[in-house]
Parts: structure tokens; C-alpha cells; sequence
């Protein structure tokens, strides 16, 4: 954290909103069935980012490329937790040096990148920053691929939903809800849940709830920007 945030805070001052940035993480490269792109993760995480730059001022700083994926799991091509951790910190020097920036909100769109948070105190004590890592998209989107990240993604207008019965083809499309990522679902309790879920209920659209989904997860972050 910068000097002048220390000093605000100390004064009981709120942050200027204008000198908060934030910055979506997502994958590009990860797959999710027929209907969805690969780089949905990205274009959620960028739209829930956008939306909240737009309400409180503060900078939207674009998305960063890399993106991590646990053990086991299997859904595209990602990178290791040391070339994110790389790029998020260069990302931010850049931001810092050039904006005057002392706080940035992360905003992560990919389940994947949870490891990632480990990573932030030794980053924000290197480049005296406070981050803020906003995992609230993943929190509400349920299994991969699945009704609500497919009506998310709907919501926004990248999602192909003629191709709905292909997408639920689980042996051409494994990935979807993890039904099909065997390994993946005797390592995680969590993917087994999901797969199990996906495999009970099917997947659908839901405009409604898609776009009750996103407007949760833009409230979300802004009231992390406003708190500050």
C-alpha cells in the first residue's frame, strides 16, 4: 500500500474511486463445451470488471492472459502459478508507474486461478499496493459449463444456444459440469458434487438468472471499492 492510501485511511478519509483500478482474470484458452468459447472466463470476468469501472470511476485495467488450473484437471491449455504471478505483477508495476494506482481489485472469473490469492501479500508488500481479490463470479456460477455460467454468458451475448444439444453430449464434451473428467472428480469433492448435479439436472439457459447472476457479481464489486 502507497503512502498516500496509509495516510488517507489513517485520516479516516474514503480512497479516491479514480484511483482504484480493476483488472479481470479469466482464462482464454480452457474448454466449455459447444455452446460456450473458450475464452468465456475472460469475457465474464472483463464484463463484470467493465460494469463496475463504469459505476464508481474507477480504471478498468484490461485482462491479463495466463491462467493457472489445479491438479488433475484437465480442460485446456493454461500456465503455471509462477508465469501468472509474473504477469499480474508486471501488469501492476506497469499500472502503478503509469496511473498513480495503489489499489487494484482483481476480478476473477476463473476457478483455477484461486491459488493465485496465496500469491498477493508478497506482491503488495514488493510494489506497496493493496489488492483485492473478488472471486464472486465462481462463487456463483456452479459447475463448469453449466446452467449458470451458460446463462451468464447468455446474458452478455456469447453464448451459441443452438448448439445446446451438443453441449450436453458429456462423451464429446467431458468437461462440461466435469461429468466426464474422471480424474479430476476422484481428486475434488467439489467436481464430483458438480458432475453429479450437471448429470441429475441437465444444463439450460436462463436469461433471467443469468442476468441476476452478473448484476450479484457487479454489486459485489463495487461494494469493494466503495468500502474502501
Amino acid at each position: 500500500m502507497n503512502n498516500s492510501v496509509r495516510a488517507g485511511r489513517c485520516r479516516g478519509e474514503k480512497l479516491d474511486q479514480s484511483k482504484v483500478g480493476i483488472l479481470a482474470i479469466g482464462s482464454h484458452e480452457e474448454r466449455h463445451g459447444a455452446a460456450l468459447p473458450p475464452d468465456t472466463d475472460a469475457k465474464l470476468a472483463s464484463y463484470v470488471a467493465f460494469e463496475a469501472a463504469k459505476r464508481t470511476g474507477a480504471k478498468f485495467l484490461g485482462v491479463i492472459y495466463r491462467s493457472y488450473e489445479l491438479p488433475g484437471i484437465d480442460t485446456g491449455h493454461h500456465h503455471t502459478l509462477d508465469e501468472i504471478t509474473e504477469e499480474l505483477r508486471t501488469v501492476l508495476l506497469q499500472t502503478k508507474s503509469s496511473f498513480d494506482i495503489g489499489t487494484v481489485v482483481l476480478v476473477n472469473g476463473h476457478g483455477g486461478n484461486i491459488p493465485l490469492r496465496e500469491r498477493l501479500p508478497a506482491i503488495e508488500a514488493e510494489l506497496w499496493m493493496r489488492l483485492i481479490f473478488n472471486n464472486t463470479i465462481i462463487d456463483l456460477e456452479g459447475p463448469h459449463a453449466g446452467t449458470e455460467e451458460l446463462s451468464m454468458a447468455a446474458a452478455i451475448g456469447i453464448a451459441d444456444t443452438s448448439k445446446l444439444k451438443e453441449h450436453t453430449d458429456f462423451a464429446r464434451h467431458p468437461e462440461v459440469g466435469f461429468v466426464g473428467l474422471r480424474d479430476a472428480r476422484r481428486l475434488y469433492e467439489w467436481a464430483e458434487r458438480h458432475a453429479l448435479h450437471v448429470e441429475r439436472t441437465g444444463v439450460r439457459v436462463d436469461l433471467a438468472l443469468g442476468r441476476k447472476l452478473l448484476e450479484r457479481a457487479v454489486i459485489d464489486v463495487v461494494n469493494d471499492i466503495r468500502g474502501l
